[in-house]
């Protein structure tokens, strides 16, 4: 972007999409549907009332988009859900994204039920990195947490993305107590097997997915760690990636030719927000300053008020940069403030 193309009033010294508290957005997450295939008991409730398909964002009004945040700075790019790969023509979207000149990584966060088919594509389109969801080894554990899922089915969409030659494959598991606490270790042996890294990531209370107390089922990431070093020797690592996992690499015996890493996401026990990059939006076209806040601005109005207007575009993410919060705080009172379940958020 040029002098002359900045917001009146930014400085050129500046991102763009840098916010009052002096962190620059480089990151986009963006939600290409609030439905899914699996119905996971930490994501969604069990009988789920999905978005009218004219809600949301057509995959033009989402190329659009994501033309804007590149031309402002952002250089990844995450398509997430619900379950992305289930939008009906999305390798469309996919490949237009893949060809976005500024755009250095395009990354996709998947359950995995459909690689089986799609990773050949999704790496021709240029995808250079894709999270996998699995938190059970367990065929009937695994279709439990998910309600409808198959464990085979997403083990062999693992192979079918490294068979693809996707540059990085990480894998993502939440851990709840009393459902699959007792699979840590077998989860890293996987991935140390399969040579993927992966992540742990604490359940963050998003929407009412049911009875269940969520903050007494939450199992920290100090706590996945402990079980971990029982097994093996953990190092920090500096190491870093698009989204905010802190690093470790196992330097057992056992694993002494590994070159995986291990990682931990904590929104709930350890606030990484100080170094925040990222804005999601989701499918319906809200801009979501914040994970663990309601703050939001509306781009699908934008859009379809000034259709073609790139400009205007631009600078409404920019002004909303202003109301990008320090922090998130999941509850009040120990109630969770944020009512959108997960699948509505983007993961």
């Amino acid at each position: 972007m040029s002098k002359a193309e900045l917001p009146s009033g930014l400085s050129p010294k500046l991102s763009p999409l840098t916010d009052k508290f002096g962190r620059t957005v480089n990151y986009l997450r963006l939600s290409v549907t609030d439905r899914c295939d699996f119905r996971c008991i930490y994501c969604m409730s069990e009988d789920m009332t999905f978005l009218p398909r004219q809600q949301l964002l057509t995959l033009e009004e989402m190329t659009f988009l994501s033309q804007a945040f590149v031309e402002l700075g952002v250089n990844k790019i995450r398509l997430t859900g619900g379950e992305p790969l289930v939008r009906k023509n999305i390798q469309t979207l996919i490949s237009n994204l893949g060809e976005l000149d500024g755009l250095d990584d395009l990354l996709l966060t998947t359950n995995g039920s459909q690689l089986e088919q799609m990773s050949s594509q999704l790496a021709d389109a240029g995808v250079s990195r894709i999270n996998i969801s699995i938190d059970s080894l367990c065929p009937e554990r695994f279709e439990a947490i998910t309600r409808t899922g198959k464990l085979e089915r997403v083990l062999k969409g693992i192979e079918a993305a490294q068979a693809a030659g996707i540059k990085r494959i990480k894998l993502n598991s939440v851990i709840v107590r009393g459902k699959n606490d007792d699979e840590i270790i077998p989860l890293v042996e996987f991935a140390l097997e399969k040579g993927l890294d992966i992540s742990f990531i604490e359940e963050m209370p998003m929407g009412d997915v049911g009875c269940r107390d969520r903050q007494g089922t939450m199992v920290t990431s100090e706590e996945i760690r402990d079980v971990i070093e029982t097994a093996y020797s953990l190092v920090p690592s500096t190491e870093t990636s698009a989204g905010p996992s802190r690093y470790y690499r196992i330097t057992s015996e056992k694993a002494a030719d590994s070159n995986i890493r291990i990682g931990f996401i904590s929104p709930n026990s350890h606030n990484f927000c100080d170094t925040c990059n990222r804005v999601r939006v989701t499918s319906e076209g809200r801009l979501l300053l914040c994970l663990g806040n309601e703050h939001s601005v509306d781009l699908k109005a934008v859009i379809r008020r000034y259709p073609g207007d790139m400009e205007k575009l631009k600078n409404t993410i920019v002004e909303a940069m202003n109301i990008k919060p320090e922090r998130h705080y999941f509850y009040d009172d120990d109630k969770p403030q944020v009512v959108r379940l997960m699948n509505m958020t983007g993961g």
